[in-house]
């Protein structure tokens, strides 16, 4: 093999799904030692892609090349046993297990007659791929004791466990610190340095241009283009991705602002935050900004009855209110998106109809019994609204994209004809079109009267789409900003606290 030959590649491969051709005649090369990022807006193939890398899918067409020569995988086994693995945004791993037993697991060493588990040696060969990749972990650490860049750091040690060649990063920094981005783009130098053919995965054009040094374009399951990223430019990318320039992302219109429709008064947690205060009238978008352990997703947990040691006031157009629990919030007209949506914002296993209306079976059920023909009418209203992408309804929500799955949550709240919608952190792990579609319709809340919280750590969505500001550095407000007073210099010092 030479630098010229990839290590990994597919030719004209094919995935068709009942009423749709996931994967179109597509091809994608890989080379040791080098980065490929796979650039592509939800729903363009990728996770069809992964899943067909790894052996989860065989292809109906094409060819998957390995190493010079033509090879299947009939299951995900065959593809580990290769030298294939991948490491996914929501990495699969085991808290009550240790570091050592989660690198190895499926695949202890094992010693005498009975098979037991060779616990020195595991140990030892932890320790060993952990000191590879620089990774400052004990082997017998308990893996729920980690934090997730931590965690990241062991799901990248089990691939190296099976000598991975082919390692796939599947938007493997959407849930890291500055600090911990950085610790994995130098584990990723190092793989690059070992010969390793990475597939890097992300909506982060920053990320794309600092680690990648080959691009690989999709869009409606078609391969567009690749080639150096040394040779292309960020709207070149774009264009290729959704085939439009995207000129502005952050399509804000100006609402008309009303009376202030909801406030907070001297709200503190004993660990969190302290004192703080705000107002957010209807037609505005208030944005909290701040960076990780800032206290902006505790401080909405707690407006919405998740957090009893809290203590404070909450005014619903300039009542007070007392909301001890999330069902309370949503009586009131206050609802909330959250970061984790697989998490906390959807039923995976259940269809878009029965997410969209999990909130209303007061209004879609009639003497007890549920009435699926008015579940169906209710996501029709909203779904649409949001332009979910779907062949049906009736559709499992885990089969649908990240920025599919989002829309779903958002139009699930907004089922509810809330007054107040929290947004915690609403293009979190999402494709640029469909980040578009979010500010589009954020911009179309407001215009009807909705009042809008949007938490976000991404400086530009903040300053594209709120109209006022809100900059929190560990747990305290620092500063208040509109939008036209606002400057990414004057918003970070705050962040980090200094004085902008």
């Amino acid at each position: 093999m030479t630098t010229d030959t990839p290590l990994f590649a597919l030719r004209n491969v094919s995935k068709v799904f009942p009423g749709v051709k996931a994967l179109d005649d597509v091809q994608l090369e890989l080379y040791s030692g080098q980065v490929t990022a796979l650039v592509g807006e939800n729903g363009a193939g990728k996770s069809t892609l992964v899943k067909t890398m790894t052996g989860i899918y065989q292809p109906e067409a094409g060819d998957i090349w390995f190493n010079g020569e033509v090879v299947s995988f009939p299951n995900p086994e065959a593809a580990r046993q290769m030298g294939i693995t991948a490491i996914h945004q929501e990495t699969v791993l085991f808290d009550e297990l240790s570091v050592a037993e989660n690198i190895f697991v499926g695949s202890y060493p094992t010693k005498g007659w009975l098979k037991s588990i060779d616990w020195s040696t595991m140990n030892e060969r932890a320790r060993a791929i952990l000191a590879e990749i620089e990774a400052p972990l004990s082997p017998t650490a308990p893996l729920k004791g980690l934090s997730i860049g931590q965690k990241h750091m062991v799901a990248i040690a089990r691939a190296l466990s099976v000598k991975a060649r082919v390692v796939i990063l599947d938007e493997p920094t959407a849930a890291l610190s500055h600090h911990e981005i950085q610790e994995l783009y130098e584990i990723i130098e190092r793989l690059k340095a070992n010969g390793t053919a990475i597939l890097f995965i992300t909506h982060k054009f920053d990320e794309i241009f600092a680690v990648a040094d080959r691009y690989t374009v999709f869009r409606d399951g078609r391969y567009i283009g690749a080639g150096s990223i040394k040779e292309v430019t960020e709207p070149e990318l774009v264009e290729m991705m959704v085939a439009r320039s995207v000129k502005d992302t952050y399509p804000k219109v100006e609402a008309e602002l009303g009376d202030t429709v909801f406030s907070v008064k001297s709200l503190s947690h004993p660990t969190e935050f302290d004192d703080i205060s705000f107002d957010v009238r209807r037609g505005e978008i208030l944005g909290l900004y701040g960076l990780v352990g800032a206290g902006r997703t505790e401080i909405m947990k707690a407006i919405i009855g998740l957090s009893p040691k809290a203590s404070g006031q909450v005014f619903l157009d300039g009542q007070p209110i007392d909301i001890r629990s999330p069902a309370e919030a949503i009586h009131h007209g206050i609802v909330y998106v959250p970061e984790e949506r697989q998490q906390q914002g959807v039923m995976l296993d259940l269809p878009i109809y029965q997410n969209i209306s999990l909130p209303q079976l007061h209004r879609t059920s009639k003497a007890g019994f549920l009435r699926p023909s008015r579940e169906y009418e209710l996501t029709q209203d909203y779904a649409k609204r949001l332009n979910v992408k779907t062949s049906n309804w009736s559709e499992v929500v885990n089969n649908l994209s990240g920025g599919n799955q989002q829309k779903v949550v958002i139009a699930k709240w907004l089922a509810t004809d809330p007054k107040v919608i929290i947004l915690d952190e609403p293009t979190k792990g999402i494709d640029i079109g469909s980040k578009a579609a979010v500010h589009q319709f954020m911009s179309e809340l407001v215009q009807q009267g909705l009042a809008v919280i949007m938490v976000s750590s991404e400086l530009p969505e903040v300053m594209g789409m709120a109209d006022r500001i809100i900059v929190m550095h560990e747990g305290l407000i620092t500063q208040t900003l509109l939008r036209s007073e606002a400057s990414a210099e004057g918003i970070v010092s705050a962040a980090t606290g200094g004085q902008s």
